[in-house]
């Protein structure tokens, strides 16, 4: 027999009968886990606002880090991450809805959250105040144009202007004009 050809053999029994560990993970899986840590409750908070179903905003937070994890891989541009993450899945959210044959318009902001929050500590007094103050600003949320209500949810979600310009291809002018009209309404029905 070959002494290489025997040392080969013994090296493929070793490393048969060494236990398997774990693969390195790379520098690069590290950051996105990390962004994944920070970031998805958050996006699938906005996907949600869309009003798709926790597992469609489930997959699209998904899709939109393995997106991530592919442009990283290429080279491409780590300028913004959060606010590319936002527009990843805010574009994947209306290509879900127009896929479910769904009307790519905005429901309102509540998607379920705001019930989710009541405390049920308060009087049926305060409980009646605090539920018709709720009302009364979530029907402001929803008579707002889809796109002032899109710039709200962001702003909500603590993405800067520039972000949301960036997210929503709009100017920066134009998202501070949304903001401050949206939230001008908010006060007034308010009563502040």
């Amino acid at each position: 027999m070959n002494p290489d050809a025997s040392s080969q053999a013994l090296e493929i029994s070793l490393s048969a009968a060494r236990p398997r560990t774990k693969p390195a993970t790379s520098e690069l899986e590290e950051q996105v886990i990390a962004l994944f840590d920070e970031l998805r409750a958050r996006l699938l908070r906005y996907v949600l606002g869309f009003g798709l179903s926790t597992a469609d905003g489930e997959e699209i937070v998904q899709e939109a880090f393995l997106a991530l994890f592919q442009h990283l891989r290429l080279g491409r541009s780590r300028h913004n991450l959060r606010g590319w993450l936002f527009r990843v899945v805010h574009n994947l959210s209306l290509k879900r809805l127009a896929k479910n044959g769904r009307c790519a318009e905005v429901p309102g902001l509540d998607g379920g959250i705001a019930e989710s929050r009541h405390d049920p500590r308060p009087n049926p007094e305060e409980h009646a105040t605090s539920r018709q103050r709720r009302e009364r600003l979530l029907a402001v949320v929803q008579a707002l144009p889809a796109q002032d209500q899109q710039c709200l949810r962001l702003r909500a979600e603590g993405l800067r202007y520039r972000e949301i310009a960036d997210v929503l291809g709009m100017s920066l002018g134009s998202i501070s004009a949304s903001l401050t009209r949206s939230l001008a309404r908010l006060g007034r029905a308010d009563g502040r």
